[in-house]
């Protein structure tokens, strides 16, 4: 007999949307998460499956000492030059979709699974399509850029290059099934907003 299968939901977000307290708080309500973002940094830490076609594409310079990728390298580049980013991508994202149907399938049967995408409104129907439901955790870009600087020590300047290279909130939205505004809300009502769309999607559908 197939194993039942259980809700399967696409959740995203713009840097420093909280969508990494979403997910910590889906899986305190039962869900099994499959962190693309995790699955990208194992691919590109020493001894990833990623490393060697990195090297040959890119060079040795972009692989530090320990022969993990070097982000703030291939950061820097891919700002600069699109195609860079695009060739990044090529390797990484066969592996990373292989490993999150590996980690899928770990799921107990019945149990919603639930695909951390960082870029998901971005990547037109690859993940779209594999999901039931997509939830896009939304703030307004001057909230996103004031937590990451708290977070990270990131300059503006810096964060605000990276929200240029991600969709829009408009586009981002645009694909959601539902949409937690996560701005001036306290853990506890974020977390309710969580419960909520959890009792209605595993109630109806």
């Amino acid at each position: 007999m197939p194993t039942p299968r259980g809700l399967v939901i696409g959740l995203t977000g713009g840097i420093g949307s909280g969508k990494s307290t979403v997910a910590t708080m889906l899986t305190e309500l039962g869900a099994h998460l499959v962190d693309t973002d995790a699955i990208a940094r194992a691919l590109t830490a020493p001894g990833g499956l990623a490393i060697p076609e990195i090297a040959a594409a890119f060079g040795d310079d972009f692989i530090d000492s320990d022969g993990a990728m070097n982000r703030d390298r291939m950061r820097e580049l891919a700002f600069s030059d699109p195609g860079a980013l695009m060739r990044l991508q090529a390797i990484l994202h066969p592996l990373i979709t292989q490993e999150s149907e590996v980690q899928a399938r770990q799921a107990s049967p019945g149990q919603v699974v639930v695909f951390d995408v960082p870029l998901l409104a971005e990547s037109g129907s690859r993940w779209k399509d594999r999901v039931d439901k997509v939830l896009v955790i939304d703030c307004p870009a001057e909230t996103q850029i004031q937590r990451v600087m708290a977070r990270s020590g990131w300059t503006r300047e810096a964060v605000q290059a990276v929200l240029a290279k991600q969709a829009t909130r408009e586009s981002r939205c645009a694909v959601a099934d539902h949409i937690i505004l996560n701005d001036g809300l306290s853990l506890e009502e974020l977390r309710q907003e969580v419960k909520n769309i959890w009792r209605l999607w595993n109630n109806h559908g």
